[in-house]
């Protein structure tokens, strides 16, 4: 119970659950209906307990059946910081001065697949919705990695929505980022090569007006391969890596912080492995 001043009268109030966080402030995580008033007496003489602790930085968790309780925090100072399909999360900064609460995520990651077979075919695709949806450009498997899902296994997981091709991931051939994309956010975009363990395309009905596997002069020979800077640069680099005088960086497994599971470190092992001999 914290004591707070209600009409000109000082009144007991019941303080809000919190746990401290490792950076010297606290997270309240709600999950109990209750009157917008109440909660906001809460919230206020929970500030006030927070401020006289030293402490810095609130963080409230409100799930989104109890929406309505935002809008007492916003009154109090809270704002956004991000939400997600079943909670809102809202900040708060108790010291004067400038905050230094992290700031929500601000990439998200994407890659392209780059698909050959011993043919010298590259499999590609028309899409049935964005920014290419009927220019008759053919451009190669690309998606938006999943949240917990590493590139690698992103990768082989959209050639397989896209076109129902199995593959094998190889390495990472190259990287870009680009700014002001999805809801202004930057992007994060990974070129993995990719080496095919099947061949029979059913394409994704939903998204895919067509696939094929293209031989790669054609590809090449598309105007806007030409004209596009950065397709162009590309196309050097898959040039390079066909005559081996390019070499990526493949997904080597690393020990994880979750039991069970692996993490990846992209790096040119041969290189690396060369410097040693």
């Amino acid at each position: 119970m914290e004591q707070v001043l209600v009409e000109n009268e000082v009144q007991q109030v019941k303080l809000l659950d919190s746990v401290n966080d490792d950076h010297g402030g606290v997270i309240v995580e709600l999950s109990e209906a209750m009157d917008l008033k109440v909660f906001a007496l809460m919230l206020k003489a929970s500030i006030a307990l927070w401020r006289s602790q030293g402490k810095r930085g609130v963080w409230i968790k409100i799930p989104i059946e109890l929406i309505y309780l935002a809008a007492a925090a916003v009154k109090e100072g809270f704002w956004f910081h991000h939400a997600e399909p079943k909670y809102l999360m809202l900040a708060f900064w108790i010291p004067e001065g400038a905050h230094t609460l992290p700031a929500n995520a601000s990439h998200c990651v994407s890659i392209v697949a780059f698909v050959m077979n011993n043919k010298r075919e590259v499999l590609v695709v028309q899409e049935k919705c964005g920014i290419f949806r009927g220019t008759g450009r053919w451009k190669f498997p690309t998606g938006g990695v999943d949240e917990g899902e590493d590139i690698c296994a992103g990768a082989i997981r959209e050639v397989k929505e896209e076109t129902a091709i199995d593959t094998e991931f190889v390495e990472v051939l190259a990287f870009w980022q680009s700014h002001k994309s999805f809801f202004e956010k930057s992007n994060l975009h990974f070129v993995c090569m990719l080496r095919p363990l099947s061949f029979d395309i059913q394409k994704q009905e939903s998204e895919i007006e067509d696939a094929q596997w293209m031989p790669w002069d054609d590809y090449v020979a598309q105007p806007f391969v030409q004209k596009h800077e950065l397709s162009r640069q590309l196309v050097d680099i898959y040039r390079a890596k066909e005559d081996e005088t390019y070499f990526g960086f493949p997904p080597v497994p690393m020990a994880s912080k979750h039991p069970g599971q692996k993490s990846y470190l992209y790096f040119n092992d041969r290189d690396l492995k060369s410097s040693k001999v």
